[in-house]
């Protein structure tokens, strides 16, 4: 047999069992969780910022992180809603790598599938708990959703997932904003194709069980840039692309238009310090564009305590392992900027 079946994992139900969120932190969710989906349907006109470090590592400088932007929120709280980037699951394009704190609790030594849905759950909870601010997540796999489905505000489905039926219709049971990634191709048809499967209703299995949803009326789309047939990064974020945007959506039967600019990735090369200047452009944008300011309801940061990254066992403090981040005195400084622009 090609498989080796190694442990059986804990149900989700056991799981949230054993590790509970506080009643208190709950009602904190569902306000958080309002309030966000109130932004993606145009009942508030707040700006939604997803920022935090590109995957999230370690616990403690994790929550170091995330409670930083609690100060921050309560300055901007008037235009601003901020969403702590907690990403416990990493893509890989090729299979190699680091795959996220939920494969891999420790990066430097062997997966553990039980300790790492452990350790994914307690961080999320000790992150609310210590910020009161609720986090977002790629659903990476979506048989882990019950995992952390009482625990997150925001979802994100990746370039590499958002063609793949079983992600969209999982999304379509979501009850939280979920933003779908345009493919790395940049195919904008097959981004809201993954929108309106995902805010309809459907009837399929999903971890063992004949299931049916209700659709997600929240899900919208997430402009992150492509790669080009020759390999090269070609943006997504400029007036042109939103504008093409707004009339593609235009023509479709979906709920509540919304896009968010994911300003890393292929939208800045995967250079961080450009997202400062691409953030600026996207606000700038909706200054000049009704259109566009009507459609842009938020932007999407790779951002850290130290700027850049390192390699697996360097053991810099706060510093990315996979993709480059902002540091944070750069990033608390945009967070201010963006405020200013709204």
């Amino acid at each position: 047999m090609s498989f080796r079946f190694l442990k059986e994992l804990p149900s989700p139900a056991d799981f949230r069992k054993e590790f509970p969120l506080p009643a208190e932190l709950q009602q904190l969710k569902k306000e958080r969780d309002k309030a966000i989906g109130r932004v993606i349907t145009g009942d508030d006109s707040r700006f939604l910022v997803i920022i935090g470090p590109c995957s999230a590592d370690n616990e403690d400088a994790v929550c170091d992180y995330v409670s930083r932007l609690t100060a921050v929120q309560e300055r901007v709280a008037d235009r601003l809603i901020l969403i702590p980037r907690i990403y416990t699951n990493k893509p890989r394009t090729t299979g190699e790598g680091y795959k996220g704190i939920a494969s891999q609790p420790d990066p430097e030594k062997a997966p553990d599938m039980v300790e790492g849905l452990i350790a994914m759950r307690r961080m999320h909870i000790r992150a609310i708990a210590e910020s009161h601010l609720t986090c977002a997540d790629e659903m990476l796999y979506p048989e882990n959703w019950g995992y952390v489905e009482d625990l997150l505000s925001y979802v994100a489905i990746g370039a590499r997932s958002v063609e793949d039926q079983h992600h969209r219709l999982t999304v379509s049971g979501f009850d939280v904003a979920s933003g779908m990634k345009n493919p790395t191709s940049g195919d904008f048809s097959v981004m809201l194709n993954s929108v309106y499967a995902a805010q309809h209703p459907h009837h399929f299995v999903y971890r063992g069980y004949e299931v049916e949803t209700t659709g997600n009326p929240l899900a919208h789309v997430v402009l992150r840039g492509a790669v080009s047939k020759h390999g090269n990064s070609t943006q997504n974020y400029h007036y042109e692309d939103l504008i093409r945007l707004c009339e593609m959506y235009g023509k479709m039967e979906l709920h509540n238009p919304a896009a968010i600019i994911d300003v890393n990735h292929s939208n800045s090369g995967k250079k961080c310090r450009e997202q400062i200047r691409i953030v600026q452009e996207v606000m700038h944008n909706r200054r000049v564009s009704t259109e566009i300011r009507s459609l842009v309801k938020g932007v999407m940061i790779e951002s850290y305590i130290e700027e850049g990254s390192q390699k697996i066992g360097e053991h810099i403090y706060g510093k990315s392992i996979t993709d480059p981040c902002l540091g944070w005195a750069d990033s608390e400084k945009l967070i201010h900027t963006i405020a200013e622009m709204c």
